[in-house]
């Protein structure tokens, strides 16, 4: 029997995580997080005696001993909890992907010492720890990362100027939470995903490729130096993932539809627009110079798209936003996570004192 902390067990993939857990006989629940939603029935529908609303993450998964953290909170506050579980060398199943875009050097500095499992929940990222399993990395050519590219691919900047935010939120082939359907919209999320594969699988920028593929069916392909490409495929749905890392080696049964191959599937692959989502660009160019540049472009798109959920700046200035800042801040490595966190303060700081949100 696995125990899992389960952190952010009322988002999206928190829900579905549940899903999953009710669904299999050798996984229970033995701690629950919540940003701000109460947990009491659900934790009373489960018999957990450790759950938590807001707070440090850290102190819940002290007193709960779990077997597996699900790390499923949003954005720069949940790099806390997935430190302390790498450090102590308990399987972390990460679908908090500013973790390692934040704190990469950290992050891969403590799974060094604890020495656990790190099993990656993107489903782009499950695709490719999938596809990489059991083949040494002298055969690995680069890594391919999929886009939706979101509900205005195919859009011009000027077209976008006058976005809702209701439009952003309408992802045609995936059901998320609000800031990262935003950020999928923005091609930010693959920005993110982008930093965070490199730090998970150790390839350098110059073998990580993004395109955009809007059915959404093919999740990630690794390139091999023979030159033949393996793909991960599937339906969109986050539950084949989240079962992937919470029952690992296992492979668990899912009730997710099966995709009919003699249907007609459309594998069609472009390249993305970087100068109308210019996020990419910049999450590249952030990684590229290291440091706590990724750290600060993750606050400043988090500050960014916070205002632009709030009608108080446009779309396009989420990009504005984030490079302001990028060209502001001095990218300093960071020893520890005290550090870290100074860092993404002043980032939230220039990003709020920006043109657009002043």
């Amino acid at each position: 029997m696995k125990r899992v902390a389960l952190l952010g067990a009322t988002g999206s993939i928190g829900r579905q995580a549940i899903e999953i857990v009710e669904r299999s006989p050798d996984l229970e629940l033995c701690g629950l997080l919540s940003g701000s939603r109460p947990l009491d029935a659900l934790a009373a529908a489960h018999g957990v005696a450790h759950a938590q609303v807001g707070g440090d993450a850290t102190a819940l998964l002290e007193a709960c001993e779990p077997d597996v953290v699900l790390n499923a909170i949003v954005g720069f506050a949940g790099v806390g909890a997935t430190l302390w579980t790498l450090e102590r060398g308990v399987t972390l199943a990460l679908a908090n992907k500013e973790s390692l875009v934040a704190a990469g050097e950290l992050a891969v500095a403590a799974h060094a010492r604890g020495g656990g499992l790190l099993l990656p929940v993107d489903s782009e990222h499950s695709a490719l720890f999938q596809c990489l399993e059991g083949r040494s990395a002298d055969v690995v050519e680069s890594l391919v990362l999929t886009a939706s590219g979101g509900p205005f691919r195919g859009r011009t900047r000027a077209e976008l100027e006058r976005v809702t935010v209701a439009q952003a939120l309408a992802h045609p082939t995936w059901s998320m939470g609000r800031k990262i359907t935003v950020d999928s919209a923005t091609l930010a999320n693959k920005g993110l995903e982008l930093i965070e594969a490199h730090w998970l699988f150790g390839l350098p920028y110059e073998r990580i490729e993004t395109v955009v593929h809007p059915t959404s069916i093919v999740h990630a392909l690794v390139r091999f130096r023979d030159g033949s490409l393996l793909a991960h495929l599937g339906h969109p749905d986050m539950r084949v993932p989240i079962s992937f890392a919470l029952s690992y080696p296992r492979r668990a049964a899912t009730p997710v539809p099966r995709l009919d191959l003699a249907a007609g599937l459309e594998l069609r692959f472009e390249a993305p627009d970087l100068d109308v989502f210019p996020m990419l660009r910049l999450a590249r160019e952030a990684g590229e110079r290291g440091g706590t540049f990724p750290c600060a472009y993750n606050a400043a798109n988090e500050v960014a798209v916070a205002a632009f959920l709030d009608g108080r700046i446009g779309f396009l200035d989420i990009a504005a936003t984030v490079e302001r800042v990028l060209a502001a801040v001095d990218g300093a490595p960071a020893r520890d996570l005290a550090d870290l966190a100074e860092v993404d303060d002043e980032a939230r700081r220039i990003a709020s004192g920006s043109r657009a949100l002043a």
